[in-house]
């Protein structure tokens, strides 16, 4: 009977977690659809991090290995590039694959190409969510630390990660249309 409470208590966890991903990722159907390129790239101040193309053609992200303080006002390509990284890095993991390496990891050249790429990391999540058994939430899981940990912290890492990022993307879209759309 014990098990059974504990199989139960599994089951609303992972209904839970599915649940708070739906609801940010519905959040992010309300900014990403209305992205444009000069959008992502717009700097809305001095010195910030945003994605630039290099001499090969490829578009690679402001970075320092040991994080400014205060950290850098950031671009929207920057967040969406960080957005791609780290989820696509989290489902090599879960698939039991290497990641791309952080500084190979380009941003894809254009807001339209930038959110078809969410998108489809969403779907791919969203599989991975949905072929998971309440079991599974207890495996340990070694992304994004360097200890193992159960699967259910990834995830609710994951939430808490794309909640901020969208956020963040949020309130960058609303400054920019605050400031490009006065008469």
């Amino acid at each position: 009977m014990i098990n059974h409470g504990r199989e139960n208590a599994h089951k609303n966890e992972l209904k839970t977690l599915k649940w708070q991903f739906g609801l940010t990722w519905q959040l992010a159907n309300y900014h990403l659809p209305e992205l444009t390129d000069h959008m992502c790239l717009w700097e809305p101040v001095a010195e910030c991090w945003s994605v630039r193309k290099k001499v090969d053609g490829k578009w690679f992200p402001d970075w320092s290995d040991k994080e400014p303080d205060p950290p850098p006002v950031v671009t929207i390509g920057w967040l969406t590039w960080h957005l791609n990284w780290w989820w696509s890095s989290l489902l090599a993991r879960v698939n039991e694959e290497e990641p791309v390496p952080r500084n190979e990891v380009a941003w894809p050249g254009s807001a339209e190409s930038v959110v078809a790429r969410l998108n489809e990391l969403s779907e791919k999540w969203t599989g991975f969510l949905d072929g998971l058994s309440s079991n599974d939430l207890e495996k340990p899981f070694d992304y994004p630390w360097p200890e193992p940990r159960p699967l259910k912290i990834a995830l609710a890492w994951a939430n808490s990660e794309l909640m901020k990022n969208i956020a963040e993307i949020g309130i960058i879209h609303h400054l920019y249309k605050a400031t490009h759309n006065r008469g």
